[in-house]
């Protein structure tokens, strides 16, 4: 990752982890990643709302594919940088999902409680395949054994922002992902 440089966003310092130019080139190549892959077939890009809509929006157009969207919202943080213990899924998926190929679309996946609680739901519909898409994986905080596909980046367990993902909704705005310094 090149040398990592201290910055302030509004008042809070970070470093800077993943620069836009890194972020859009690793988007891309699983962009050719999945379209290769599911060349022939018709996924369901299911995005994990809030922290994947930047990182959805930029891998559907690095999809070369006719893909649906669906979104649904999912949270285990939901005061600040401490994870609840529950993962709350509080909506449903609109279109049928037997038979086909979801590609389930995380901006993180820290604990991997919300993948695997999404997952079990997911599985009832009877679903073709179910696979795992993040921009970031942060394999040292799983809890959970997993199976991710498709990673952009694995980081350490580090609380990021940025591109998405947020601290108490602040700074999804940022166009590359940083980690909270502590003053």
């Amino acid at each position: 990752m090149g040398v990592v440089s201290e910055k302030k966003v509004g008042s809070k310092p970070f470093e800077l982890l993943l620069d836009q130019a890194s972020i859009a080139k690793r988007v891309s190549e699983l962009g050719k990643e999945i379209t290769a892959d599911y060349r022939g077939k018709h996924p369901v890009l299911l995005g994990v709302l809030k922290g994947c809509i930047i990182f959805l929006a930029d891998l559907m157009r690095a999809i070369n594919l006719s893909a649906e969207l669906e979104l649904v919202s999912a949270s285990s943080y939901r005061k600040g940088k401490k994870q609840e213990t529950d993962v709350l899924l509080a909506s449903a998926v609109s279109i049928p999902l037997k038979d086909r190929h979801i590609l389930i679309v995380e901006g993180v996946v820290d604990s991997g409680r919300t993948v695997s609680a999404l997952s079990k739901e997911l599985k009832k519909m009877e679903p073709a395949s179910i696979e795992v898409v993040t921009l970031i994986d942060k394999p040292a905080s799983h809890r959970r054994k997993l199976q991710i596909r498709y990673k952009g980046f694995t980081l350490r367990n580090d609380f990021v922002i940025g591109y998405g993902l947020d601290n108490t909704q602040k700074y999804r705005n940022l166009p590359f992902i940083g980690r909270m310094v502590d003053e």
